[in-house]
């Protein structure tokens, strides 16, 4: 595997996972008293722990992204 597939792997899974990213903020925002609901009943927890572990799902996926798929990307191209 050479440099060149090496980047082009994690340039798309940087996209991919953006992607997924912008998709999950998008519906906890647009979504937030349904999802709330919804997920409240199905796992009985209250809607407001919903709510804040919405947000930091977002978190913490945001920060691996950043991590393991930007970082590695942006030394890649630099290297190259």
């Amino acid at each position: 595997m050479n440099i060149d597939l090496l980047t082009e792997l994690f340039k798309w899974m940087c996209i991919i996972n953006i992607f997924i990213l912008l998709i999950s903020t998008i519906s906890i925002i647009l979504l937030r008293n349904i999802l709330q609901t919804y997920h409240s009943k199905l796992f009985g927890i209250s809607e407001q722990s919903v709510l804040l572990m919405a947000y930091g799902y977002l978190g913490i996926f945001k920060i691996f992204l950043i991590v393991f798929n930007i970082v590695p990307y942006v030394a890649l191209l630099i290297i190259n």
